[in-house]
């Protein structure tokens, strides 16, 4: 009885791979002939050359110089890797040639039809073609304003933010909100121009006093240029609303420095040392309790917009230099200590700063479009203020508060304090 050629793995592993006549191991023909042997043909055919896995992604042919693959026989997932079988593995392998090792990059033929995708023309989500849209509408009527109001071609419009739009710092797209918001915000950050009526034991002489020392205090802590503006706000805000005796009165400045160091400064010089400063006038718990008092009556609310705030946006609307902007926060700090300049608000303050420093340095009188379009204060608006600055420059080194005036004397303020008062806008 002869046996049967299934189990013979010389005969199946090459009907597997040739599908014909094969030689089996005795030196024989085989053929597949049989029922069971076509049966397992085409099994073996259908799993060599059967359609792709469902899940495959159907790729174009490849040409002729390119197809590599095909020369290489797919290696059955089930066929167990007996000796012979690894043999026969092994001298393919070694008879492969070195482009079969190297990745192969389907290379469209000429003839073919070749789709290309560019990047640039891919569909973009429509929400983000509306924000373009939005801000490219935006930016057109902002310069249609601007070419509305730039009318004389010898003084231009600038937009002082176009070389800020790449830095994330400067927020441009939300600058002009946030100084509308300021704007808004400065009336209630505002004190009554008369609120001294209602103190019985101190007058606008003593409030004056108490600042130029706070500017020298401010001065030898070497704090923030926002401190000192934010002290003299929770100052004036606190004795608005609230009566103190004489002998108080410098404990409420140390005490609203504190506070104003607290909010804006990243190292806060301790209690002792406000103590100290104030030749230990008062003990550290008084000073504790009265920032309480002061905190509380002010409601917690310590985020005003002072003068500083609108400085900085003006002056870069000036498109000032350093002297510049030095003589402009010295006319600023000279209102500081003046009772009667509590009736300009912040913006006015800053903005007048500039134009009186502007006018000094120039020798003429000088208000460009931009610093009237981003301060929205004309030339004749800033008259009475700037004219009550230039009376306080020319008394500033006379007489006994003249802390502000050998603050800005020194060379790391610029000598601002020596500049010449422009004494023509008393004239005009």
């Amino acid at each position: 009885m002869a046996g049967s050629d299934e189990n013979n793995p010389g005969v199946i592993g090459a009907s597997r791979y040739q599908g014909g006549l094969h030689a089996g191991e005795r030196g024989k023909l085989v053929a597949a002939t049989g029922q069971n042997r076509r049966a397992l043909s085409t099994i073996n055919q259908n799993l060599i050359e059967g359609p792709p896995f469902p899940c495959a992604v159907s790729k174009r042919p490849l040409s002729e110089g390119n197809a590599v693959c095909d020369k290489i026989p797919p290696i059955p997932q089930h066929r167990p890797i007996t000796r012979k079988f690894a043999a026969q593995m092994a001298n393919k392998q070694q008879m492969e040639p070195e482009e079969i090792k190297k990745p192969i990059q389907s290379v469209p033929d000429s003839n073919e039809d070749c789709s290309i995708i560019d990047a640039d023309n891919s569909d973009v989500p429509m929400f983000v073609q509306h924000t373009e849209a939005m801000m490219e509408e935006i930016e057109r009527m902002q310069e249609v304003e601007m070419e509305d109001v730039d009318d004389d071609d010898d003084d231009p419009l600038v937009d002082i933010d176009n070389c800020d739009k790449t830095n994330p710092l400067a927020v441009v797209e939300y600058i002009d909100d946030l100084y509308q918001f300021y704007k808004k915000a400065e009336c209630t950050s505002c004190v009554p121009p008369n609120y001294m009526e209602q103190q019985y034991d101190i007058n606008q002489r003593m409030r004056g006093i108490l600042i130029d020392w706070l500017i020298e205090v401010h001065y030898k802590f070497e704090l923030m240029e926002e401190t000192l503006y934010l002290t003299i706000n929770l100052i004036d805000r606190f004795l608005a609303v609230k009566q103190i005796a004489r002998k108080k009165l410098q404990l409420v400045g140390v005490t609203a420095m504190l506070l104003a160091c607290k909010y804006e400064e990243v190292s806060v010089p301790v209690i002792e040392d406000l103590v100290l400063i104030s030749d230990k006038a008062y003990s550290r718990q008084e000073v504790l309790d009265m920032e309480k008092l002061m905190i509380n009556t002010l409601q917690f609310n310590l985020s005003v917009p002072t003068p500083y705030v609108f400085m900085r946006r003006f002056l870069k609307a000036a498109q000032s230099n350093k002297k510049l902007e030095l003589l402009s926060f010295f006319m600023i700090e000279l209102c500081l200590v003046e009772y009667e300049m509590l009736k300009f608000p912040p913006s006015l303050l800053a903005a007048a700063a500039i134009f009186t420093a502007q006018c000094s340095l120039s020798g003429c009188k000088y208000w460009s479009k931009t610093s009237e379009w981003y301060t929205t204060y004309s030339e004749e608006q800033l008259m009475e203020c700037s004219r009550m600055m230039v009376r306080f420059h020319q008394k500033a080194g006379t007489g006994k508060l003249t802390g502000v005036q050998r603050k800005y004397s020194t060379s790391k303020y610029g000598y601002a304090a020596k500049t010449e008062a422009p004494t023509f806008l008393l004239e005009a």
